[in-house]
């Protein structure tokens, strides 16, 4: 590990170097990615720095004790010496988790997908909920949320709902999301007081750059419709909602919030590229032995991963065995508990991983 954390720090020594040459600042792509490297790499380093310090001072001190000849001396020395062992021990354990494998995608915008399962309009309206709850979220971290393509009941409640929130790290807190989330409680329409059990899907994609996957234009098939909706205002007299069908995997995207046909087909392949990326990386997880995948789950949409129960006024999370029982703090965008203890579990499991 000492090996690998010389070579980080060498190589944060470069890129300190290289953010110095006036060249670099010029070229503002290769200035911008030599950032995110500086950014990824100094939390190693100053750790690293830290322990490195520490093991030097234990050694400084355990020298001086074996010289010196004051008893009262001694003792502070040996105090000393144990705190830095100590030290040099945590450090030890926080930089295993700095050296663990990056996601790649942690950093990046995300777009999430929420659609109603089975349950009806109560499934339709629970979506509404969770797209809520996602929103309020984002807010509270300073992200911004922009709707990508809706499909409304006209009832409250959402069919299906794609939306993209930008700020950075904001694939790393959401990512855990991906999954069916059940809701237990009462409608408002249940004259009898019966609990229903609905479901929502959640999909949660990394924003797909261009460079991030190809698209054949040859592989699209792209049509033009007019766009649905409540009517009055909300429908559009013109062909402007565009589907794009990905002709070798058969997915489907539609777009017809925009009035612009252009905007339209912007978002729509901006989605595409993302559900492109997501299903690869589905396939390259799905190779890795069962035992090796993370077990706060696969981010498979088929999982159940929580349940969200009104009448107790509780929230569980399947994966982990996480239950709490502040349902309505959670609704209005309060999930950092939740999101930390699936973090906490993930680098756990890869912790765990590594060092067999």
């Amino acid at each position: 590990m000492i090996d690998k954390l010389q070579q980080v720090e060498e190589r944060f020594e470069k890129v300190n170097e290289l953010l110095c040459l006036s060249e670099t600042v010029s070229d503002q792509n290769k200035y911008a990615s030599l950032m995110r490297e500086m950014k990824n790499l100094t939390p190693i380093v100053e750790t690293f720095r830290l322990y490195k310090k520490a093991v030097s001072d234990g050694e400084a001190a355990k020298e001086m004790l074996d010289d010196h000849p004051d008893k009262e001396m001694k003792e502070m020395l040996e105090e000393e010496v144990r705190e830095c062992k100590e030290k040099a021990a945590e450090l030890t354990e926080q930089l295993k988790v700095l050296l663990l494998p990056k996601d790649p995608n942690d950093d990046k915008n995300v777009i999430i997908e929420i659609r109603a399962g089975a349950g009806g309009e109560e499934a339709a309206l629970f979506a509404n909920s969770l797209y809520r709850m996602y929103s309020m979220y984002s807010e509270s971290r300073g992200w911004r949320s922009e709707v990508l393509s809706l499909n409304d009941t006209g009832l409250g409640g959402i069919k299906e709902i794609s939306f993209m929130v930008k700020g950075d790290g904001a694939y790393s807190r959401f990512k855990f999301e991906s999954g069916v989330h059940r809701v237990q409680r009462v409608p408002e329409t249940e004259s009898g007081g019966r609990i229903h059990t609905s479901t929502v899907t959640v999909a949660v994609l990394p924003e797909a750059e261009e460079v991030d996957i190809a698209i054949d234009p040859g592989d699209l098939q792209i049509d033009t419709f007019r766009s649905s909706g409540a009517g009055g205002q909300h429908v559009n007299k013109t062909e402007s909602a565009i589907r794009i069908t990905h002709l070798p995997t058969g997915t489907v995207v539609e777009c017809q919030d925009e009035r612009s046909q252009h905007k339209n087909k912007d978002r729509a392949m901006m989605i595409l590229r993302s559900r492109l990326l997501e299903a690869e990386r589905e396939r390259q997880t799905s190779e890795i032995a069962d035992e090796r995948r993370s077990q706060v789950g696969t981010g498979d949409r088929s999982e159940r991963i929580r349940t969200y129960n009104f009448p107790q006024g509780r929230v569980s999370d399947h994966r982990i065995g996480l239950t709490l029982y502040k349902i309505e703090a959670i609704m209005n965008g309060d999930i950092d508990e939740i999101v930390d203890a699936l973090i906490t579990a993930d680098t756990a499991e890869k912790l765990k991983t590594s060092e067999e």
